[in-house]
């Protein structure tokens, strides 16, 4: 029944357009009643994005079965395939609906607001594991954002090649740049010729997880011209600053 309610949602959305298309349009088309659609979607809007919340829980369960064992960086990057894996089920589902979500502002509001409650999640484990260092609580924001934003980097530029070649390989390399910059290095035996100074360090910094270092700036002649300055109202939602930037940056 879900996945039949789905069908008919983009089949009609491909032949009149989403604006065009009701509810009614909808379980017509399906052959079953409006309590039907209501059943398994609270909205038009969710009948486009049908993976997510059963997504979303995966990656909560996932990273809460994590233990200490678990490099934090590494573990958040390993979640964050999850949600790959999901497009990756259907790749032509998933350009369909990259196209769709492009054409209609709703929708890409709605996306946005998806996206932030896998970064949120993302945050709050790391966050967990950061308890008592300091700035614990910042590190974990903007590892978890890096993370989401290497990810949907390399998704988009997959969806946008029409689902072509390994997507796997590709978020892969991006969350490579996450990992670099924040994850703790893998242990390695220390070698007969380190001084006891050195065994110390190694010893500290696989205990202590990774030291959140500071990237360096890019050289003075390769900063962009322009400036994009954003106002927006105390507690305005994430994913309505979000789409002011990218729709002043107009990107997809």
């Amino acid at each position: 029944m879900r996945d039949a309610l789905v069908a008919a949602a983009f089949r009609l959305f491909l032949e009149r357009g989403y604006e065009q298309t009701t509810v009614d349009d909808i379980v017509a088309l399906a052959g079953v009643g409006r309590r039907s659609f209501f059943r398994y979607f609270p909205s038009k809007e969710d009948v486009v994005f049908p993976d997510h919340e059963r997504c979303l829980a995966d990656m909560t369960a996932f990273l809460a079965a994590s233990g200490k064992e678990h490099e934090p960086v590494r573990r958040v990057c390993d979640a964050a395939r999850l949600v790959l894996l999901m497009y990756a089920e259907n790749p032509s589902f998933s350009v369909q609906r990259y196209r769709l979500t492009k054409q209609v502002p709703g929708l890409r509001a709605y996306e946005l607001s998806v996206v932030w409650r896998y970064e949120r999640a993302l945050a709050e484990y790391l966050r967990g594991r950061f308890t008592g260092r300091p700035d614990g609580t910042l590190h974990a924001d903007v590892i978890a954002a890096a993370v989401v934003a290497a990810h949907n980097n390399a998704l988009r530029s997959w969806l946008r090649s029409a689902g072509q070649g390994d997507a796997s390989t590709t978020v892969d390399h991006a969350l490579g740049y996450v990992q670099s910059a924040f994850g703790a290095p893998p242990t390695a035996s220390a070698s007969s010729t380190s001084t006891a100074t050195t065994a110390t360090t190694a010893t500290t910094a696989t205990t202590a997880g990774p030291a959140f270092p500071s990237l360096p700036m890019p050289p003075t002649g390769n900063m962009p011209d322009d400036v994009v300055v954003v106002v927006s109202r105390r507690g305005a939602p994430l994913w309505r600053v979000v789409q002011e930037i990218e729709t002043t940056l107009g990107r997809d």
